[in-house]
């Protein structure tokens, strides 16, 4: 395959980023290979990477870490009664029930949620959102949002980042 060259109309970025040198590089020792995959990729990989900080540094002021605001958001947007067992949130959470088990104790001892008995499976559980675990998570989602708000507004206009959400779903839909 031939190197992708932007066309007409079609600037590479703003500036040269870490992406583009690594793309050159490929390029001058495999002229052969189409790196525009490399380009579009490294980015979605180093974009999600510098958000999860700043989202992190967002909740941590509400004592907690990304992994962990997860889990309460997952309960949060269920609905009434906030929810679910845990293979549902394993499930909606793509991580292992090990991971699972490791966030909702932490959760569970700051009184955030409740392990409870299923009472239509004898095997099963219930985790439930606290009233307190509620109000936290209302209140970090708001300071997670914001981060992402600046991040988009300062490089994107509202037209852009709606293309660019657009964009990324017909990605995911092909990848899923």
């Amino acid at each position: 395959m031939e190197k992708h060259i932007p066309g007409p109309g079609h600037s590479p970025g703003p500036a040269h980023d870490a992406v583009d040198a690594i793309t050159d590089q490929w390029a001058s020792v495999r002229p052969d290979l189409d790196t525009l995959p490399m380009a579009v990729f490294g980015r979605i990989y180093r974009l999600a990477a510098a958000m999860r900080g700043k989202v992190d540094k967002a909740y941590a002021p509400y004592g907690m870490a990304l992994g962990e605001f997860d889990v309460l958001a997952t309960l949060r947007r269920s609905g009434e009664p906030y929810t679910l067992s845990p293979r549902e949130l394993t499930a909606t959470l793509m991580i292992t029930t090990g991971g699972m088990t490791g966030r909702l104790d932490k959760l569970e001892k700051a009184g955030l949620l409740t392990r409870s008995p299923d009472p239509h499976d004898r095997r099963g559980l219930r985790v439930t959102l606290t009233e307190r675990g509620r109000e936290l998570v209302d209140q970090a989602v708001g300071a997670g949002l914001e981060r992402q708000r600046e991040a988009l507004e300062s490089a994107l206009t509202e037209e852009e980042a709606d293309q660019l959400a657009a964009l990324l779903r017909k990605l995911l839909a092909t990848t899923a």
